[in-house]
Order: C-alpha cells, then structure tokens, then sequence
C-alpha cells in the first residue's frame, strides 16, 4: 500500500474505505535466523535494513508492550549532529543524512522539520568551545555558524539576553537540525520492515535467553521459546535487565528522563533552543505546545515517571532562559527510561557470547540516533563487523581507556 497525495484523495471519495493496517499481527515461528529484542526505534530501524539493505530473511521482532512504547514515543523529538568528536560526529551526521531522506524512503511521513537548533553560549570561554565544536562540524559536512548576541538577538528576540547571572551572549547554529514525529518514526519503520517480510511480534516479552557452550541458541518469552541464530538486543532502559539474562554486567545505570508539554500556543519558537548554563531544551511542537525536558533524575529507576524535584530544575531553566513560558499552562509531562554510559557514549557491539549482539547506552541522545543505529546494528548483525561510522562504540572501549567522552565531565552517568 503506497502512501500519496492522490491516494488520499481517492480514498475521500470512497469514504476511506480501502484503509489496511500498517502492518501484521503475525504468530510468532519457532525459529528465525535474527530475533531483534525491542519493538522501539532502535530495534524497529535495525530490523528494517537488516531486511532491505542487507537482503536478510526469517527475522523477528520481539516487543513486550506494543511497538513504540518505550523511548521512542517518549522523548523531545529533536533530532541533530552537532558533536565535536571525531567517534562521535561522523556517526551522528551519517544519521542526520538518513533523516533528510527517511520519509521517501520509507513512504511514510515522519514530520522531519529541519528547522534548526542553536546552542546559546554564556561566557567567552563557553563561545572558544563551540567555535571549535563547529569547526569539527564543519569537516564533518554537518554545516555550523556561530553567532554574535545580536544576530542572535535579530533571531529570536524573547531571550533574556541581560540575565544578571547568565547573560547571553551568542549562539551555535546547526541549520539542519530539527525535530520528527516520534510516533510517525517508529510507525513508519515497523511499516518498512513489515513491507519486507519481518515479522513483528507485540506483547511477547522475552523472559530469559537460552545459551549453549558459549553461543545463543534462542530466547524464552512469554509466548514460548523462539530459536535463532543471531540475537540482537536493543532495549534502551531494560538493557541492564535483558542482558543479565545472559550472565552479563553492563557498564550502564538506568535513569529517568523526563519531557513536558505545554498548551498549545501561536508560533513562538522557530527551532530548537538549548540553554548553555543548565540543562535545558526547548522547541514547539506542530500543534503548538512548548516541549522541553533537563536533566535525568538522580537516582536509578525502571518507572516511566519521574518526580518534582526535576520539574522543578527544569522549570528554573526555562525561566531563566525565557520569562515568558511563566505565563504557559503545563499540560503533561511523561518519563523514559534511559541508559547512562559511563563516558556518554552509545555501545553498539558483539559480546563475547557468540551470535549475541548489544546496541545500548544511548543516555539523552537515543531519538537522533535512530537511522544510524539501525543500519549499523544491522551492519553488524549481517556482517559480523561494525559499521565503519560505529568503530568507536565498542564495548571493551571502558577496558581499554579509550572512551568517547564528549562533554569531558568523567566517567559518572550523571554528569553527562
């Protein structure tokens, strides 16, 4: 079924009676060559390129809720590759070129608003940082400008640019950056890898995963056990939880990170705006909400709910940075579980059990990531190699001292 503007049309005129679901509800088989853990973006992204791009067959996805309850569906849907190191950026922009095309690709629309994101600097040392962040970007292709205060003020005039304690003084722009509908990701890619012949398998929760001298055999879920070959798991904050299951202690803490959405309100806010004095983001949904989100919460948690404390900092934060999102009603506010590296980084990597593959740690950047975490899950799994954009994401980087750390503030989860 292919989405288009005259298909619409027609379907108006027949009383949009020639409708199909998105996808399958298959019954699961006893065995596949690839079972992928995790119906998020991740999980969803890797399934359909192992299957498109890299011609795989008899794969699987297994989701313990519905497809797109976890992360996916729970995060500030910005989208960027403003990094500054070199495991880092490349990865990111790779990304944020499969971005520019996802919607054609996958026939489905995604809502990818490249709208721009800027990077406010406070202090000249702050400025000297970003400067060189976007000269990096600028090799990369990524494209940058850094901006004086009052270009930046010419921009986006609401900021309190004379806050006594962080005045603004100018800004990092990525014009490319932006936002997508979450939920149109996830449902866009479940489609795409549904088109190929995956089969996407909800409410199957996986309860423990089967090992015979030293290689996986298959999983135990709660619909029984599924045999495979190569077992991919991509769960973001139960990534600690599945993993144990097969006898392995991760380098990651699970944390809450909580997002909020005001009332819908006329076109304030351009792009995306990220306070450089303290942890907070801010863009403006197509309905007209003002979404935003800080730090994670201080303490390890696998609830998708968070606590006052953290609504209160982030509150401090927009009011510091715009006065005048006082005045907005708050009208929800929701938690993801998310997995904190040690040095910030993602893990994507074979483990040392044969045929059992990770991708995780993705601690805030997890949204953005999603092509490019997809393909090079995949690229991993069809090959046995990481992805060349991914080499510096493997697991024993930790043993051998060479972390991607990209804010440089220790190897603590919650300082990154």
């Amino acid at each position: 079924m292919k989405f288009s503007g005259f298909r619409v049309f027609a379907e108006a005129l027949k009383g949009h009676t020639g409708w199909r679901p998105l996808w399958r509800n298959p019954e699961p088989k006893p065995a596949y060559d690839y079972v992928i853990v995790g119906g998020g973006g991740h999980g969803l992204a890797t399934a359909y390129y192992l299957a498109k791009s890299f011609g795989r067959s008899r794969i699987a996805v297994l989701e313990k809720g519905w497809l797109g309850s976890g992360n996916v569906g729970r995060n500030t849907t910005i989208i960027r590759s403003n990094y500054l190191l070199a495991g880092n950026e490349p990865f990111y922009e790779f990304s944020m070129k499969l971005w520019e095309g996802l919607e054609q690709e996958l026939n489905f629309n995604a809502m990818v608003s490249q709208r721009g994101i800027i990077n406010l600097y406070h202090t000249d040392a702050q400025r000297d940082a970003f400067r060189r962040r976007g000269n990096a970007m600028m090799l990369a292709g990524a494209g940058a400008r850094l901006l004086g205060r009052e270009e930046l003020r010419a921009m986006v005039p609401f900021l309190n640019y004379d806050n006594a304690r962080f005045p603004i003084k100018g800004g990092l722009v990525q014009p490319r950056a932006g936002t997508a509908r979450h939920d149109g990701v996830a449902w866009g890619y479940a489609r795409g890898a549904d088109s190929h012949g995956v089969d996407l398998i909800q409410n199957c929760e996986v309860t423990g995963v089967r090992l015979d001298r030293g290689k996986v055999r298959g999983v135990e879920t709660s619909r029984g056990y599924i045999a495979a070959d190569r077992v991919g798991v991509a769960v973001a904050g139960s990534s600690g939880r599945v993993m144990a299951m097969a006898g392995m202690r991760l380098p990651i803490e699970s944390h809450v990170l909580q997002a909020f959405v005001t009332e819908g309100l006329k076109p304030t806010i351009p792009g995306v705006i990220t306070f450089g004095a303290g942890h907070f983001y801010i863009s403006q949904s197509d309905k007209g909400g003002l979404v935003f989100g800080g730090d994670i919460d201080g303490y390890n948690s696998y609830a998708q709910r968070g606590n006052l404390p953290v609504v209160e900092d982030v509150a401090e934060g927009g009011m510091a940075l715009m006065p005048m999102i006082g005045r907005a009603r708050l009208l929800r506010m929701w938690g993801g579980v998310v997995d904190m590296s040690m040095d910030g980084s993602p893990i994507i990597d074979r483990t040392q059990i044969d045929g059992l593959y990770f991708n995780g740690g993705w601690c805030y950047g997890g949204f953005k990531a999603t092509p490019a975490s997809g393909y090079a899950f995949a690229h991993l799994l069809a090959t046995g190699a990481p992805h060349e954009t991914a080499r510096a994401y493997r697991i024993d980087r930790f043993a051998r001292g060479h972390v991607v750390d990209e804010r440089g503030a220790g190897a603590q989860p919650n300082l990154h």
